[in-house]
């Protein structure tokens, strides 16, 4: 599977890292896993490591649908949920930028993309230094 999530819940965090060619239709069962996890909570950040991504179904009609999805599971919560991008290349980043525009002018999701682990960590306000310490520091 292109996808897979993990729930940091000391930090109030999702972890999804996308690796080799992303399949949406792995993205749509990916996400009813997450809702149905007992650990998921409206609200929480997502951090989105797109860095091993090698390609994409280029399927415009099922990113919509997968977005809408996001947005019923996002949307609710008490506070916005945060949306990071880590895009460092430039694959990655035209995907997140199209990721982005499907949020723009929604109040419940902040979208925001970065091209460094350190810059999405410090936007995370975590002391961690990267990624794979932030994994490592929660078991």
């Amino acid at each position: 599977m292109s996808v897979s999530f993990r729930i940091l819940k000391n930090h109030g965090l999702v972890y999804v890292r996308y690796e080799g060619h992303a399949c949406l239709a792995d993205t749509t069962r990916v996400l009813a896993d997450y809702v149905g996890h007992t650990d998921y909570r409206r609200g929480q950040k997502q951090l989105v490591d797109l860095s091993a991504l090698t390609g994409w179904d280029g399927d415009y009609l099922e990113l919509m649908k997968v977005q809408a999805l996001k947005a019923e599971a996002f949307f609710g919560g008490e506070n916005a949920t945060l949306l990071l991008y880590f895009a460092p290349s430039a694959l990655s980043f035209r995907l997140a930028k199209l990721a982005l525009n499907s949020w723009d002018g929604l109040d419940s999701v902040v979208a925001r993309v970065q091209q460094s682990e350190l810059g999405c960590l410090t936007l995370l306000g975590l002391a961690e230094r990267s990624f794979a310490q932030l994994l490592e520091n929660t078991g």
